[in-house]
């Protein structure tokens, strides 16, 4: 109940966003959480206007966005700046993440406040998924077919569950309203979440770049911060405003120019690119059933990070050098498996991203632990020669 009354007082903004103590040395790191919501804002508000234009039928969806593209005023700008604020909002989303992992934000007293990011990250990834298959294209009809039918392998139940997703046998103009429908309420639902969010932090304050508790340190978030804040905005918007008027289509695959065509397959079906590390993990192994849950999983382990970590003795991960070196192992993991999730199935593609899959569960299960422990150790050994000093 305190996080429901926290998640209210949010409105109240001279509590919330003049007022607010936080650690004087944060960096431009800790600006992609602002960001983050900049962008889902943009989502929410561009997704509307296209809304009021686009036809959910397999027959008109392709036609309506052509209509959007071409036929209303600056119809175009706002599709563009619909479907590339989605790259920008997951990228914002991506780095926040990996800044938390990196500066120990995740541990106590803000396990909470990691666990409700991965929530709002996973309902991130639906909602995504949803707004892909809207456009009709090629790509996201055979986007739509493969992974709706990954649920199928589900024991007893997935193909009832397939049949209630679908509305019938096959992907269809149910499907279409049904997709429709989800996309449009579930970033309302995001932004409601992102509240509970920002109440959470509240509540544990937040962390800053040496990692340690800064009582005494602490300044009032406006002007400094919301000064930051309002130059990292205006630095995105330059970027976003740059490729939505010289490149954009630049982030979009080229077959979802193309209208869905039943009779034909592509030989290479990917998703978005921000998207393509967890279809890596997917396709490397050859199991339906099992790559779906290997895929889940690669997601609800991140919960588990707080806990698996929890004994350190430095948070920040600039004070600590084994944690540190897995931690960028683990970046260009992600980044490598991002690679291979846009090339073809074929070797050696097929056996890079397995191994890649499993340095992923390796380096959180057993490395990021052993970290821990190697980086006690050093901390330990340096105490002791200073003291010995």
């Amino acid at each position: 109940m305190r996080y429901w009354y926290k998640s209210l007082n949010l409105l109240n903004l001279k509590h919330s966003y003049i007022l607010y103590k936080t650690p004087s040395n944060l960096t431009y790191w800790w600006n992609f959480g602002v960001l983050s919501l900049y962008f889902l804002i943009i989502q929410i508000i561009t997704g509307i206007f296209l809304a009021m234009f686009y036809d959910p039928s397999i027959l008109n969806a392709f036609i309506s966005i052509m209509y959007i593209n071409n036929e209303i005023y600056y119809g175009w700008w706002i599709r563009a700046l619909h479907a590339n604020g989605a790259s920008f909002f997951f990228l914002c989303v991506y780095i926040h993440m990996f800044r938390a992992l990196y500066y120990g934000s995740f541990l106590y007293p803000r396990q909470l406040l990691w666990t409700s990011g991965i929530f709002l990250f996973l309902l991130m990834i639906i909602t995504a998924f949803l707004g892909y298959v809207l456009p009709w294209g090629q790509m996201s009809y055979r986007g739509a077919m493969v992974i709706t039918s990954l649920l199928s392998s589900i024991p007893l139940i997935g193909n009832d569950i397939v049949f209630l997703l679908w509305g019938g046998f096959t992907i269809e103009d149910a499907t279409l309203h049904r997709f429709y429908a989800l996309h449009f309420a579930l970033p309302f639902i995001l932004l409601f979440l992102s509240i509970i969010h920002i109440s959470l932090l509240h509540e544990a304050g937040s962390t800053n770049n040496i990692g340690t508790p800064s009582i005494y340190e602490n300044i009032v978030f406006t002007p400094y911060f919301i000064l930051k804040d309002i130059l990292s905005i205006l630095l995105c918007l330059i970027i976003i405003l740059y490729i939505n008027y010289t490149f954009p289509d630049m982030l979009g695959h080229t077959l979802n120019y193309q209208i869905a065509n039943f009779l034909v397959t592509p030989s290479h079906i990917v998703p978005e690119w921000y998207l393509l590390f967890f279809y890596a993990i997917l396709r490397a192994i050859p199991n339906k059933l099992l790559g779906f849950i290997v895929m889940i999983l690669s997601i609800f382990i991140l919960l588990f990070i707080p806990y698996i970590m929890k004994n350190g003795i430095i948070r920040s991960g600039s004070f600590r050098p084994c944690h540190k070196l897995f931690f960028w192992i683990f970046v260009v993991i992600c980044i490598l498996l991002a690679w291979i999730g846009g090339l073809p199935v074929i070797e050696p593609y097929l056996t890079i991203g397995r191994v890649l899959s499993v340095l992923y569960f390796v380096n959180i299960i057993i490395l990021f632990p052993l970290a821990i422990l190697v980086d006690k150790v050093i901390y330990d050994v340096y105490n002791m020669n200073r003291n010995n000093k």
